[in-house]
């Protein structure tokens, strides 16, 4: 008999997350724990990615280990995946998390007509080669296996849908002026193509492939930001750091089996209007 709530359990598993040091990421990687799942925590700097591994660990009572990669280095991105490998044997469950603001904050929200092809392509090379790097070596891991797996990737509300540029109006990050540049669109919308591709691509070896699209997070905007933004949100608020792991939890387990090539808007109604 189907048991609808061992569904979710990912005991045994082992789930390998990028970007796992971010604000969504570190409770992306303790849902999948919570829930049984060995975790890899990759992120750019490996002694913080260990140091959270260890709280993970005596947490949740599973294995947890902290790589150090640059998702934008194929070279770093096949040595993260053979120490998985060395390490579980096998990853069952990837999240495709990692992304970047460039090195330069205001380089990254410069206006569209000054905006240089090198903040374009060091965005790029993270939020969308970055993506299609780690799904190729994953994937080719999860087809010597051949038991299928999940992978989840990381898009944007403004991956799906223009951004509605009056609601940056007085709006602050940080203590920076923010806006939504054009790079951040293309590269998820794109993640959100690749996705599908990958979808189909891999559906005859059981391999399954979703985007998880987050809107609008509180993560240090300014009041104005989340009144302007809250505003246009059927359900009158901006996300919290919490809102997105239970649609992780749903793409990662046997709960979601026959779902592939999706685009889950985890957005507060945002795009039904």
């Amino acid at each position: 008999m189907i048991t609808y709530k061992d569904m979710f359990n990912l005991s045994g598993k082992t789930a390998l997350v990028t970007g796992a040091l971010g604000i969504l990421g570190r409770n992306f990687c303790r849902g999948l724990a919570e829930v049984g799942a060995n975790v890899v925590i990759v992120d750019l700097e490996e002694a913080k990615a260990e140091e959270f591994a260890i709280e993970l660990s005596e947490q949740y009572e599973v294995q947890a280990i902290g790589v150090g990669c640059d998702v934008s280095q194929s070279d770093q991105v096949s040595r993260m995946v053979q120490r998985t490998v060395s390490m579980f044997g096998e990853i069952n469950i990837l999240h495709n998390n990692a992304a970047s603001k460039s090195s330069d904050l205001e380089r990254f929200l410069a206006p569209l007509e000054d905006y240089t092809i090198e903040t374009w392509r060091e965005v790029m090379s993270v939020n969308l080669d970055g993506f299609f790097l780690v799904a190729k070596e994953v994937g080719k891991q999860m087809r010597k296996q051949g038991k299928g797996g999940s992978i989840i990737q990381t898009a944007s509300i403004y991956g799906a849908m223009g951004p509605d540029h009056r609601i940056y109006e007085g709006s602050f990050y940080m203590g920076k002026p923010i806006s939504s540049p054009a790079v951040y669109s293309a590269s998820k919308g794109g993640v959100i193509a690749l996705t599908k591709y990958l979808a189909t691509y891999w559906a005859d070896i059981g391999i399954r492939v979703n985007s998880l699209t987050p809107g609008g997070v509180e993560s240090g905007q300014n009041e104005e930001f989340s009144r302007r933004y809250s505003a246009r949100i059927p359900l009158g608020r901006m996300a919290s750091e919490h809102d997105m792991v239970g649609a992780l939890l749903y793409l990662a387990s046997d709960a979601s089996t026959y779902v592939t090539g999706q685009n889950i808007m985890v957005d507060g109604g945002l795009s039904a209007w």
